[in-house]
């Protein structure tokens, strides 16, 4: 069963600077190009920063106001001052950059981007270079696939080709995401594997299992005869 990965959702072609990028050159570029990030790239394309337009507006913020240092000055503070003054890249840039790699499962990438409060990831390959670059929209396209794709996997690769289930079994209807799955299986573990896997389908919303078993073999499985207690 596959499982999409950032490759799948990310946009390939992406805008960069160097570091050596003036400030009025950088705002070009996400202007011109209707973004609000750009990765920094040395001549490797190995990814050395993200510039975002917070990064930018501290100029603009500040502008026509003294450069005031305070003695007890903030980390905070002190990067916006820095900012507000840098002319070039390398010193508008948050580094190191927060990356993604492009095997990465979507899930994953939604849990870092939360974790650190990003709206964008730069995505590296194998080595380490830029590949593209992955936005929190991008990453709810999996939830653009049609139920009729939705249950095609579901009935081919999880019924099929994973738990071997005959046809007939099991049915399968997908609407709006939500997968029900009916019918009747010989074994418990069988029945909630099926449920687990389904829930695994790119796409899917919500899982409804329905499907009877003849057999609750997972009271068997809490038996442990290797650690078992011998008896005096």
């Amino acid at each position: 069963m596959r499982t999409w990965q950032v490759a799948d959702v990310m946009t390939r072609e992406v805008a960069t600077v160097t570091e050596e990028t003036p400030y009025r050159e950088v705002v070009d570029v996400l202007v011109r190009q209707r973004i609000s990030g750009v990765p920094v790239v040395d001549s490797f394309r190995r990814v050395l920063g993200v510039i975002s337009e917070a990064d930018l507006l501290h100029k603009v913020e500040r502008s026509g106001h003294p450069d005031e240092r305070r003695v007890f000055e903030g980390r905070r503070r002190r990067t916006a001052r820095e900012k507000a003054g840098a002319l070039a890249a390398r010193d508008l840039m948050t580094a190191p950059a927060i990356t993604t790699h492009e095997r990465a499962s979507l899930a994953a990438t939604a849990r870092l981007m939360d974790h650190e409060a990003v709206k964008r990831l730069p995505v590296l390959d194998d080595l380490g270079r830029l590949a593209g670059i992955v936005t929190r929209g991008d990453l709810l396209r999996v939830h653009l696939r049609t139920d009729a794709e939705i249950r095609e996997e579901v009935v081919h690769e999880v019924l099929r080709r994973v738990l071997s289930v005959r046809d007939g079994l099991v049915t399968v209807q997908v609407r709006g995401g939500e997968v029900t799955v009916d019918g009747r299986l010989d074994r418990r573990s069988a029945v909630e594997l099926a449920g687990r896997l389904a829930a695994q389908v790119a796409g899917v919303v919500a899982v409804h299992n329905a499907i009877g078993y003849d057999v609750d073999d997972t009271t068997l499985m809490e038996l442990d005869p290797v650690h078992a207690t011998p008896v005096a």
